[in-house]
């Protein structure tokens, strides 16, 4: 099956987001677009369209089906989901293709130490929290890292196993693991296993381990501690990204800098942001992220 590509955000406002994923155009809430549309004509285009108590509708008058998209590279199944999510972030991209640059470097470096006699080193060990569908998981792999992807979801990570088969990397060294973050990290601890780099996208809120309950307020830092430790204080590179209400650039930079001991000038952060053909802009979160000197 050839997929079609994977995005265009065509515009934006009045709480909503309009949106080609790869054939369907696809209308649903966006809190953060709070101006008023700039392409009022472009909403009835929408092929599918989600509120939040009523779900789902298409234009087919159909049970929307699951699609299938290229972006780059890479494939994904897309599928509208109960939380009017359809399985691909495209705000993250950028940081997608930063940690394929990163990657990419540290695999060079180690290639250039082996062909000077040295002993070959593994690839780096990526450890991915909160990993959903696996778009960075396979951003990573592809670049020639090995992968913990970790999700407290079942389905979501068989979901991102399907997108690795769509992709060709069903194959590489990928540890597809479901279960509660906090939990298998603390048993990483314990192991002594230790990773190269930590990628994070924990949400706002969340049900873990035994009935304990997740608030990003709460228990990022302690999170972020424990992640340093897997990482002897010393990563090639960390990323933090949230789509919470007031967690942003700042915020962000600050509990990254902290957790892993690092100067906020070491910390780069921004916005999540996505630019409409009709020049919306779209505010979707925040990123943190340092990389190892």
């Amino acid at each position: 099956m050839t997929g079609s590509s994977a995005h265009e955000l065509i515009d934006a406002g009045g709480g909503r987001r309009l949106e080609r994923f790869g054939d369907l155009i696809v209308d649903r809430p966006a809190p953060m677009a709070e101006e008023v549309p700039r392409d009022p004509a472009a909403w009835s285009a929408a092929d599918l369209r989600f509120d939040k108590y009523v779900g789902w509708t298409s234009v087919a008058d159909s049970e929307p089906q699951p699609w299938i998209v290229d972006d780059g590279d890479l494939r994904f199944e897309l599928r509208p989901t109960d939380t009017g999510q359809v399985g691909l972030f495209p705000e993250q991209s950028p940081n997608r293709a930063w940690v394929r640059s990163a990657i990419a470097d540290a695999v060079a470096a180690a290639d250039a130490v082996a062909a000077a006699g040295a002993d070959t080193e593994p690839p780096p060990a990526i450890l991915n929290l909160f990993a959903y569908t696996g778009a960075l998981t396979l951003a990573a792999a592809t670049a020639g890292a090995s992968v913990a992807h970790v999700d407290g979801s079942r389905p979501a990570v068989a979901w991102a196993r399907r997108n690795a088969e769509l992709s060709g990397l069903a194959d590489r060294q990928i540890r597809w693991l479901v279960d509660d973050v906090e939990t298998f990290v603390g048993r990483e601890i314990r192991r002594g296993r230790r990773y190269d780099a930590v990628v994070l996208d924990p949400p706002s809120y969340g049900h873990g381990s035994r009935g304990s309950t997740w608030r990003l307020e709460d228990r990022l830092d302690g999170l972020l501690d424990r992640c340093a430790e897997l990482t002897d204080d010393d990563p090639r590179f960390a990323i933090l990204t949230a789509h919470t209400p007031g967690f942003g650039p700042d915020r962000l930079a600050d509990a990254l800098g902290r957790g892993f001991g690092r100067r906020q000038a070491e910390v780069e952060a921004g916005d999540l942001v996505l630019r409409a053909r009709s020049g919306a802009h779209l505010r979707l979160g925040a990123w943190a992220r340092i990389i190892r000197g």
